[in-house]
Parts: C-alpha cells; sequence; structure tokens
C-alpha cells in the first residue's frame, strides 16, 4: 500500500461531522431556556435547575422511535421523525408530573448525510419548543458498514424536575374516579412493526388515500407533545394518575399507575376511533384485543381525576387545545382480572 490512509478514506467524514454540528446550533439556540449555561459544541452541557422548588425531584427518561423509522426511509421523509423522539420521552417523564428541562439526541448512520441529518435535528428542536424543554446536546455516529445505506437510528433522552411533594404516583386513585383520555394524532410511534406487514400484505400503497389523506402522511403523523396542556391543567385540578399511551396501548399502560386493587374500565364508545386505526384492523384483519393492546387506538395520553374534578379537567384541557372524553371509570379489582379492560 503507497498511499496514506485517511478517516475519510475509511467511511467516516470529519467534516460532514463538523458542518452538521454548524447547522445544529442555530436550531438548539431557537429551544434555549433560562437555564442552559452550555450546550451544542461541548464536551458536556451545563444546566442549572430552575429556582422555586423546596426539594426538586430529577425525573429522566430515554426511547427511540422503533421501526417508524423505516417508514420514514421508505416515503424519504425526515422532517417529522425528530418529533417523534422528544415526545417518546418528554411525555413518559411529564406521567409523573415532571416539566421537561432539557434533552439530548443520539444519531447514527453509516454515512452522514448532512442535509438528512439537519432535517431530523429540525424536528428534535420543533419538538422541544412543544415540550418547553431546551435541546442541550447530542451525538452524532458516523459508522461505516453498521447500518444499510441511506438508513440511520435514533435514540434520546430527557431529564425534568418536579416537586417531590407533588410527584404523581398514582397511589391517591380510587374506586369512582374518572377516566379522562385526550386524543393522538394517529399511531404515535408504536405498532410499526405490524402496520409495515398490514401495509405489505395488503397489496394498498402510501400513496392511497385513507379519509382524505395519503396514507404514508397519516401514519408519519409526529407524537404528540401533552407537556404544556398537562402542566397547565395540573395547576388548577389535582390530577390523581397520568399515564402514556405507548406499546401495549391501553390495556397495559393504564395498569402501570394503578393500585393493586384497582380496575380501569374504559368504554369503546365513548370517543371516535380514528379512521387510520379502521384501515389497519380491517386491512389486517386485526382483532380488537391485539388492536387495544398494540395501538393507541385514537387516546395517547390518559389522565385520571377525582369524579368531581372531570368537568372541569375536560373544560380546562379543551381550552388548552386537547381534545379530551371521559373514556371510563375506576372500580375495585377483584379476583385475577386484569388491571385494564376495554368493553
Amino acid at each position: 500500500m503507497t498511499t496514506p490512509l485517511t478517516y475519510a478514506a475509511a467511511g467516516v467524514s470529519i467534516d460532514a461531522g463538523d458542518e452538521l454540528v454548524r447547522r445544529i446550533k442555530p436550531l438548539a439556540e431557537r429551544t434555549r431556556t433560562p437555564g442552559v449555561l452550555a450546550g451544542v459544541g461541548g464536551f458536556g452541557a451545563l444546566f442549572r435547575l430552575p429556582t422555586g422548588y423546596r426539594e426538586p425531584v430529577l425525573v429522566s427518561g430515554t426511547d427511540g422511535v422503533g421501526t417508524k423509522l423505516k417508514l420514514a426511509f421508505a416515503l424519504n421523509r425526515h422532517d417529522t421523525i425528530g418529533q417523534d423522539l422528544v415526545a417518546m420521552s418528554v411525555n413518559d417523564i411529564l406521567v409523573q408530573g415532571a416539566a421537561p428541562l432539557f434533552f439530548l439526541d443520539y444519531y447514527a448512520c453509516s454515512r452522514l448525510d448532512v442535509d438528512v441529518a439537519e432535517q431530523v435535528v429540525a424536528g428534535i428542536a420543533k419538538g422541544c419548543e412543544l415540550a418547553g424543554c431546551a435541546l442541550i446536546g447530542g451525538e452524532t455516529a458516523e459508522m461505516p458498514g453498521m447500518y444499510a445505506a441511506g438508513e440511520y437510528d435514533l435514540a434520546g433522552f430527557a431529564v425534568g424536575v418536579v416537586e417531590k411533594s407533588e410527584a404523581i404516583d398514582g397511589s391517591t386513585i380510587v374506586p369512582g374516579d374518572v377516566v379522562l383520555g385526550l386524543a393522538s394524532s394517529g399511531p404515535h410511534s408504536n405498532g410499526y412493526s405490524l402496520i409495515r406487514r398490514i401495509v405489505e400484505l395488503s397489496g394498498e400503497h402510501y400513496t392511497d388515500l385513507v379519509d382524505g389523506r395519503p396514507l404514508g402522511e397519516r401514519l408519519l403523523e409526529p407524537t404528540r407533545i401533552y407537556c404544556r396542556p398537562v402542566l397547565e391543567v395540573m395547576q388548577r385540578v389535582g390530577i390523581k394518575g397520568m399515564a402514556h399511551i405507548t406499546g401495549g396501548g391501553l390495556v397495559e399502560n393504564v395498569p402501570r399507575i394503578l393500585p393493586p386493587a384497582a380496575q380501569a374500565v374504559i368504554r369503546r364508545d365513548r370517543w371516535p376511533r380514528p379512521a387510520i386505526f379502521d384501515w389497519l384492523q380491517q386491512h389486517g384483519r386485526v382483532e380488537d384485543a391485539e388492536m387495544h393492546r398494540v395501538f393507541n387506538c385514537g387516546i395517547g395520553y390518559v389522565v385520571v381525576v377525582a369524579a368531581g374534578d372531570a368537568a372541569a379537567a375536560a373544560e380546562a384541557f379543551g381550552a388548552h387545545g386537547e381534545t379530551c372524553w371521559q373514556v371510563g371509570t375506576i372500580r375495585h379489582l377483584t379476583g385475577a382480572e386484569p388491571g385494564c379492560i376495554v368493553v
């Protein structure tokens, strides 16, 4: 071998990485909050805890986007998947009443396409703006041979804060309480291995219309971020418990916040199921029980309140732009019944 090897010849472009960082900085700057002391570009990001807390407790969460990424690759659409990434973590920590403070992302690929990566990070920045948190840092990893050409992987990490005495854990939930459901924007970021299989076997195309919009657009609709409205409503109404409806659907996520002797009874006729779920069930011949276990079926977030607070809470959510329904009640759990049933 007479030609000296370089990192670029081995498949890693330091110049491309530098260019991406240059493009990311103004995106991150839009999400800056007063707590940010040092963000993108350093070895570590610095964040000052907000004042006003007597006993601040940090709440953290991490997640990815799953195989919804494969749909983004197939449609060459990368501007919304970043919001999905943020939503999956910030909605999780919100369940305990935590206000998100900052977010970090991890973007990995075999060969860095700066234009595509910029679109992804722009979506992450938008998600952070919707959540009210700062995009404070992250990592871009170019690893030749690790991923298929044109593909990438994403992971994210969120940190929030809640007053220790105000952390929500579901322990005060009792029979008679009301279950409120906040509307989802679609399947969010769960069930896409099944979704892609249904589309494949159906013979349909992502350009085919479902309720007036292309199927691909409906399936790429980004995950709704509930932080701002929920945190606002928490100041007005006593919230006893919350659940982010992700993998496992209503029947597996709601029981995670219930006391041992409580059962949630969700009534299917209390909200209109979006057309995309009807399409998936019909074309995949998916049974009802499987639909409720895999998909959110139109309910992306659940809030449990006392019966006397239900109307006020629903009205408050509506005032903050959320579509909210009273979808069920809490009753005493007897025998070996599941913690949540859909009837």
